[in-house]
């Protein structure tokens, strides 16, 4: 199983180095924020999910995208405005979405997916699914309104909804310690809202899934929602446009020596993998990148025509009463 979460954690590191690379020449247009670094949070908690329960993310989201089941490929041509993109061109790398797997959006607005949440969660409830919704945030949603009060509403409810908290220590360019009144800005407020908070090394894939599991167990047989603050740090800025020079250079170096594929590949030879396993894993990888980029640059671009589809769940755009 671990050998499986690392190979996808490859996959993932992969195409976020395909992505950056098509920025530098100029084939994805607008911006990225890139979450390398962040893999064993998403295959982590994926793991511990149902294929039928929700999951939100935020614009920095290509990792949850590909974990819910969106492929490499589709995931760059969307990058790149090509008509197999994962949303038709029309999401983008802020945007990503797999509704038929769950992965109900990536959203820019900060926050703004937490009440969200609650609603699927909510939904779940009245229908009597048994399904969770997982709302995954930075540690500067800590700061916004909407997290105080989605917490708030699903502990009143008692909602089957996880939040997790993605915190790598920047929430842009400013340090989130500058600015937040206690240590772990997303968990040490979660009892004022009478729910559990829990601290986990968010690069550790096992770890995550052993996490996971404890509060989406908890969510699905009824006893409420979670707050699980993963620790984690990007290896890139905000975004394409930053160059993170305000990191300090020693913790940039402590944090990369516990790459959550550094950690996954100790964990696997201690177990008894051989390093030829996770060479082979690491060669599946980059196989699967490398046709994945190579047919997403070759796809037509997206038509036009196709601009006002879509927007209504009928298919059509017109306004309706």
């Amino acid at each position: 199983m671990l050998l499986d979460w690392y190979e996808q954690m490859a996959v993932i590191r992969g195409t976020e180095k395909a992505a950056h690379d098509l920025f530098l020449r100029g084939l994805v247009k607008g911006t990225t924020h890139l979450a390398a670094g962040h893999e064993a949070v998403a295959v982590g908690a994926s793991a511990a999910l149902r294929p039928d329960d929700y999951v939100f993310a935020t614009y920095r989201g290509h990792h949850h995208a590909i974990a819910r089941g969106a492929s490499p490929e589709s995931c760059l041509a969307e990058l790149m405005q090509k008509s197999t993109g994962l949303c038709g061109a029309k999401g983008g790398s802020m945007h990503l979405t797999r509704a038929d797997h769950g992965m109900l959006g990536s959203y820019a607005i900060v926050g703004a997916h937490l009440p969200m949440a609650n609603g699927a969660a909510w939904s779940a409830k009245l229908r009597g699914t048994t399904q969770v919704a997982v709302a995954f945030f930075g540690d500067g949603a800590t700061n916004i309104g909407a997290f105080h009060e989605a917490l708030n509403l699903a502990a009143v409810w008692k909602l089957p909804v996880v939040f997790v908290c993605e915190n790598n220590k920047y929430m842009e360019y400013t340090p989130i310690e500058a600015v937040t009144s206690v240590p772990n800005p997303a968990a040490d407020r979660a009892a004022a809202n009478g729910m559990p908070g829990v601290l986990v090394d968010g690069n550790d894939v096992v770890a995550v899934q052993h996490t996971m599991s404890d509060a989406v167990e908890r969510a699905r047989s009824g006893d409420g929602p979670t707050v699980v603050e993963a620790l984690t740090y990007r290896h890139f800025g905000h975004s394409r446009t930053d160059p993170a020079t305000y990191r300090p250079a020693d913790e940039v170096e402590a944090w990369l020596a516990r790459d959550p594929l550094i950690v996954a590949r100790q964990l696997l030879l201690e177990i008894g993998a051989t390093q030829a396993d996770v060479d082979a894993a690491d060669a599946r990888a980059k196989a699967v990148v490398d046709a994945a980029s190579q047919a997403a640059q070759a796809a037509p671009p997206a038509d036009p025509a196709t601009a006002f589809t879509d927007v209504w769940a009928d298919g059509g755009a017109a306004w309706r009463t």
